[in-house]
């Protein structure tokens, strides 16, 4: 059975299959501290999961197949960076979907000031694959 996962902030880098990574403040144990996801489960990305107005279906983008799953500190979306064409690019915060976006500014926007965590908070990374051939 596949878990459904919104990626509402980034639909179209899902669409477009330049999205392989996440990252959220939980998605780690459950309430009995039973770990929620493994490498090789199935996740569905969806639009929106929660919040939808009664009626409101499930709007399915993509299947993914989990490949790394860990626990790291915020800031640690600031490591492994690269040049290409002689400009710096953070490889993580393109594979979240934010080509051209700085980690300060990719923490700020949706974890510090949205969530309010902090840079060395923990917080679950997951990667994956998608099912269809897309980008892996």
């Amino acid at each position: 059975m596949s878990r459904l996962m919104s990626v509402a902030m980034t639909t179209d880098a899902v669409i477009e299959r330049r999205k392989t990574v996440t990252r959220r403040k939980g998605w780690w144990t459950d309430k009995n501290g039973r770990r929620l996801l493994h490498v090789g489960d199935t996740l569905t990305l969806c639009r929106k999961v929660q919040g939808r107005k009664p009626g409101e279906p499930i709007e399915r983008i993509a299947e993914v197949e989990v490949i790394s799953i860990r626990r790291e500190p915020l800031a640690a979306v600031a490591g492994p960076y690269a040049f290409e064409k002689e400009v710096l690019v953070w490889t993580e915060v393109i594979a979240e979907g934010f080509p051209g976006m700085g980690p300060t500014e990719f923490m700020k926007r949706f974890f510090l000031d949205a969530q309010g965590i902090d840079v060395m908070d923990e917080i679950t990374r997951i990667e994956w694959r998608y099912l269809d051939g897309g980008a892996a």
